[in-house]
């Protein structure tokens, strides 16, 4: 259950106050009014005992009232009577007075309060305003709140997504470097073979050349022999070999002495193999 506001405690204060105050009140005020009524017979009795004894102390006095023959100061009971009248009268005013000047006062104390309540309600409402507002922040608050979370908790779904595709990323980096090695390492066997292969066919071309030449010299010698000494020579051998090992040879012949052609001009093209 919820705590009363402040204007409901206050109210509940004063009236337990003015329950308590008021329980006897009525007793209080009966007693008042008897002792007032107390007061005024006492006066009333003293001024009639006075007037009694000054009518002993005169018995010349009429006590009995004759009208329109004495007037009221010549009767001591009815001057002593309106004298306790009088004093009621006044008494009365007095009392009378009190009321109204009690009752300004609790006017102006009702004012003051009333002004105090509508101060207390205007500073009420302001802070159930500055209440409501801090509600709705505090709320809008733990809204953001909310949202922060669920993107973070977004944000760490996304990096870890991130984080595995790196992984993978990487296995696959590390199995491409493998096989760029492994690859590089087979590049380098098939240059060395294809290096070695060319280095072969390079020594087979040369020792082709070298027998090729060697034959030339001995025929050239055969030429020579037959032609007794003679020391012009039979023909002429222009040979090249290109820059793919191939052996490119031209052969210019010449006729005997009997008229016939030893060798006619020649264009070879030898492969590597010979």
């Amino acid at each position: 259950m919820a705590e009363p506001s402040w204007q409901e405690l206050l109210r509940l204060r004063l009236s337990e106050r003015n329950a308590k105050q008021n329980a006897f009140a009525s007793i209080i005020e009966q007693y008042r009014r008897l002792a007032q009524q107390t007061k005024l017979l006492k006066e009333r009795n003293a001024s009639l005992l006075k007037a009694v004894g000054s009518v002993r102390t005169n018995p010349s006095s009429s006590t009995v009232h004759v009208p329109g023959t004495a007037s009221s100061e010549d009767n001591p009971v009815r001057a002593a009577y309106m004298a306790s009248l009088e004093s009621q009268i006044s008494s009365l005013r007095d009392e009378l007075a009190t009321v109204y000047k009690t009752q300004g006062q609790n006017a102006q104390r009702l004012l003051a309060m009333n002004e105090t309540l509508r101060e207390k309600e205007e500073a009420s409402r302001i802070e159930t305003e500055n209440l409501r507002k801090a509600r709705e922040e505090v709320a809008h608050l733990r809204r953001k709140v909310d949202q922060h979370a669920e993107l973070m908790a977004e944000k760490d779904r996304t990096a870890q997504v991130l984080h595995d595709e790196i992984n993978t990323l990487q296995l696959e980096l590390g199995q491409i470097d493998e096989r760029n090695q492994t690859l590089t390492k087979d590049n380098a066997k098939l240059l060395q073979r294809w290096l070695d292969d060319k280095q072969a066919q390079a020594n087979k071309m040369n020792e082709a050349n070298d027998f090729y030449e060697d034959m030339r010299s001995r025929h050239q010698a055969v030429l020579n022999w037959r032609d007794g000494g003679d020391g012009k020579p039979a023909s002429g051998i222009s040979t090249s070999v290109s820059g793919n090992g191939v052996k490119e040879e031209e052969v210019v012949g010449e006729t005997s002495t009997d008229g016939t052609k030893l060798q006619g001009e020649t264009s070879l093209d030898q492969t590597p193999n010979g």
